[in-house]
């Protein structure tokens, strides 16, 4: 999770249009915005958010039937990136959103001692084998930072939950948590530090899985570092390891967090994730196997005059919608209004994929 003190890594790149993005080493492709919307599709302002103080923080975005399903972080309350709900919304045409249940809710504890203090990162996933939807998440400590030390989220754990009803249809749940399927310990790689496991996304390769996750030593401040490496189970339910001879990937050399990835037509992987140097960009990256990526590049998701954020943050998933388009959801922090900060909301993009 980003906080202020990564100001310092963000520079303000703007591209005078449209932006593409190429990536080298595969076939000639390029994913280009093709539609952008001036203001964002959901906000603390809009029915169904009430309570929510602070906006909304990363998460995923899956498409089930024709309907859009948002899993999303919702900053409820004070402490602030404390006090999170996870939160379920709906949409048939991914402009009019519904809240449709929190899924689960953090105790906002403040002292250190709960490991469920904070709650990020909800993370839909569907597993074929079990026939059952599942939901993997972020549950941090927190107490009040130091000098040294970032502590407003740390010991990040990764839950996995599983849907109580069988089949796609099951994906409103309700969730039952079966455990914490990665988190820092005596495995854990040199790069990994007391920020714990701050995101996770499964996704099949082959017979398997693979699935990105990260971590950042905030035991020292300024953090300079945050980075993902990949983790290998043989079912989505684990045993979960790390690979280590992998790892961190080298999508980016000094910022990235809460990667997504969406398998392609042409059997390619591209990853979508945040990338901390652009405030008006998401970043992403090709892996002809799902396990070799290639060097990230940014795509602008707000160009011209339709820019109504001041920092976009979080991109919540490529959703492929048939013929080489796709949509994209990203979280964002609005332009204050007057003396009153901007909180972070959701927008929207369309997006296509070329290849030659």
């Amino acid at each position: 999770m980003k906080h202020d003190t990564l100001a310092r890594l963000r520079w303000g790149i703007r591209f005078a249009a449209i932006s593409m993005l190429t990536v080298s080493g595969l076939a000639a492709q390029e994913l280009m915005v093709t539609r952008q919307l001036d203001r964002p599709v959901l906000t603390i302002r809009s029915a169904g958010a009430e309570g929510n103080k602070y906006g909304f923080e990363g998460g995923s975005v899956v498409k089930v039937n024709g309907v859009y399903h948002m899993f999303t972080s919702e900053m409820a309350g004070d402490p602030q990136w404390v006090k999170m709900k996870l939160a379920h919304w709906t949409s048939r045409d991914r402009l009019h959103w519904k809240r449709v249940a929190t899924v689960y809710e953090s105790s906002g504890d403040f002292t250190g001692k709960d490991q469920r203090a904070a709650l990020w990162a909800p993370m839909p996933v569907f597993d074929p084998g079990e026939n059952r939807w599942n939901l993997f998440y972020v549950a941090y400590q927190a107490a009040p930072n130091t000098k040294d030390e970032w502590l407003n989220n740390y010991e990040g754990r990764i839950w996995r939950a599983v849907s109580e009803k069988p089949g796609r249809k099951g994906i409103g749940g309700p969730y039952r948590d079966v455990g914490v399927i990665l988190e820092r310990s005596k495995d854990s790689d040199p790069w990994e530090g007391l920020q714990g496991t701050d995101s996770f996304f499964p996704y099949p390769v082959g017979d398997g899985w693979y699935g990105f996750y990260g971590s950042a030593h905030t035991e020292h401040q300024p953090v300079t570092s945050w980075q993902v490496g990949l983790a290998q189970a043989p079912a989505l339910g684990g045993p979960w390891k790390r690979r280590t001879e992998l790892n961190p990937s080298s999508i980016e050399p000094e910022f990235i967090e809460n990667p997504i990835v969406t398998r392609l037509a042409n059997g390619q992987y591209v990853a979508v994730y945040d990338t901390g140097f652009n405030a008006y960009a998401i970043g992403y990256s090709f892996s002809p196997d799902g396990i070799h990526w290639e060097k990230g590049k940014h795509v602008d998701v707000q160009t011209g005059d339709g820019v109504w954020a001041t920092d976009v943050r979080t991109p919540l998933g490529l959703i492929d919608e048939g013929n080489g388009r796709f949509t994209l959801f990203y979280t964002a922090f609005e332009k204050a209004q007057g003396a009153t900060p901007g909180s972070a909301s959701v927008g929207m993009v369309e997006m296509r994929l070329r290849q030659e």
